[in-house]
């Protein structure tokens, strides 16, 4: 009896990202993604279930549909899934319909609804090992190792020249740090199939932690040969240019591997990084954007993006990232190292201080070292608080020159004001004494001395004679009498006495 031989393999990656900076998983993931036959047949005496033709199309039609998107780099996930659901309900007994809904689940980041249908595609079909495979794998991602350890385990004793299940080991065994026995299973998984990816990754990945970068190198090469479009060969390459000191070839291998898997977000994570660390924060937040559609509750690029937003001089977006980051996880050091970056950019040293101690605390001694970034903004906020101190000094010292100065002006203007109005009083006083007969003064020899100049005119009077003068005796001859005499002015005594004629 002939059945669907065709599903997809799912893929997990372990990521992690700590401190301000956008850092990466130190290799690759545990699975891959690609399309491939399902090399699990029945069990000794199991019984194949037939299929109708009508789900062996829909399938089919589900299975091309795929490939044509992943030439593309595309995916339209809800039109995938609509057309393997449509397979899967046109016959139960196509578990193997099932599991690719299981994959697609996984690739969108919604792991719970995977495992479910990774689950109902082996209660349908239990010799479905990949099902089996994909569900170790997403335990070993989830922590639980020892879970994972056991479903291969089982696959192995079930199968026993399954090659898969042995890469899978050989992987848990580097992941330990036994590199030896990951190279030894990896070898029994090539010898049983020599076209088994996983184990060529697994040995790729422990030569270039042994930094035999080219050995490393080498087997990438044998890898690619295998699949050209698995991100992580391209991935773990980069990881060697970035050893060998090569950022420009490494971006190139980590822009490759985003180029044939879109969502493979280690290399977004070693992207943002790279774009962060050269100050191109537009760049960063795209790649950050990436990792965020996978998990929108990714603490750690939530605050790799705020911190993008601030290096793009965006400080209200930036916050409202913080209080997301806030939200998820409140324990997170870096939130209070940021959030006083930002604090201290908007003028409040004393709370930004405050930010950098409790990030200090939160850290510890031993996550700080005394170069660490936090001891000179810690010191910039002190200098800023004692400018302030200071310049408050001098302005105070400037408000009290500038009151005495105003006193000082004040009372010079005062001054001035009063011998103003004196000056004004005496020429007032001047002017009303004017119009008095101006007093005679008396020179030496007793005559009428000058009088002070009248303010104005008067009607003049004849010059009275002196009380000892005589009046002169008549003219005899018939002469005109003298005129009257001049107004009072300087003159000889005895100047206006009458000519007596003789």
């Amino acid at each position: 009896m002939k059945t669907v031989t065709k599903a997809l393999v799912a893929v997990g990656l372990a990521l992690g990202v700590s401190g301000c900076a956008t850092t990466a998983s130190s290799g690759p993931g545990v699975g891959g993604s690609r399309v491939g036959q399902v090399q699990g047949g029945a069990a000794q005496g199991e019984v194949q279930p037939q299929v109708s033709a009508k789900a062996k199309l829909l399938f089919e039609d589900a299975l091309k549909a795929f490939e044509a998107q992943k030439k593309t780099g595309s995916f339209d996930y809800p039109a995938l899934e609509k057309r393997f659901r449509a397979a899967a309900d046109a016959d139960p007994n196509l578990a193997e319909a099932t599991y690719n809904l299981g994959v697609l689940a996984e690739r969108q980041g919604r792991t719970k609804e995977a495992v479910a249908f990774y689950k109902e595609a082996l209660a349908r079909k239990p010799t479905l090992r990949q099902a089996a495979e994909n569900l170790a794998v997403i335990a070993q991602n989830n922590g639980d190792e020892q879970g994972a350890v056991g479903i291969y385990q089982n696959i192995l004793s079930n199968f026993p020249d399954d090659a898969s299940s042995r890469a899978r080991l050989a992987e848990v065994h580097r992941r330990r740090g036994e590199l030896d026995k990951a190279i030894e299973l990896a070898r029994e998984a090539l010898f049983r199939d020599p076209k088994t990816l996983q184990a060529y990754k697994t040995m790729m990945a422990v030569y270039y932690e042994q930094k035999q970068y080219s050995l490393a190198r080498l087997i990438a090469l044998r890898a690619l040969k295998l699949d050209d479009a698995d991100p992580e060969i391209y991935y773990t390459v980069g990881l060697i240019n970035l050893a060998e000191k090569d950022p420009p070839k490494a971006k190139a291998q980590f822009k490759k591997a985003v180029e044939v898997r879109p969502d493979f977000l280690a290399a977004h994570y070693q992207l943002a990084s790279m774009a962060m660390r050269s100050e191109n924060y537009l760049a960063a937040e795209e790649h950050l954007r990436h990792v965020l559609q996978a998990n929108g509750k990714n603490a750690e690029a939530l605050m790799n993006l705020g911190v993008a937003y601030k290096g793009m001089g965006q400080l209200d977006k930036a916050m409202a990232i913080y209080d997301e980051v806030q939200k998820l996880n409140s324990e997170m050091p870096e939130l209070y190292l940021n959030r006083g970056i930002i604090i201290g950019i908007k003028g409040d040293p004393e709370k930004a201080i405050a930010l950098y101690k409790t990030f200090m605390q939160r850290k510890g001694e031993a996550g700080l070292g005394m170069d660490h970034p936090v001891h000179k903004l810690l010191e910039e906020q002190e200098g800023v608080i004692k400018r302030r101190e200071e310049d408050k000094k001098i302005a105070e010292e400037a408000a009290k020159m500038e009151a005495e100065m105003k006193k000082q002006e004040e009372a010079a203007a005062a001054e001035e004001k009063k011998k103003a109005e004196e000056e004004l009083k005496k020429a007032q006083d001047a002017a009303k004494g004017g119009n008095k007969p101006p007093d005679a003064k008396t020179d030496e020899k007793g005559g009428a001395g000058k009088a002070d100049a009248p303010a104005a005119k008067t009607p003049e009077k004849p010059a009275e004679k002196p009380p000892e003068a005589k009046k002169a005796p008549p003219a005899p001859a018939p002469a005109p009498a003298p005129p009257p005499a001049a107004p009072a002015k300087k003159e000889k005594k005895g100047e206006d006495e009458p000519d007596d004629g003789l």
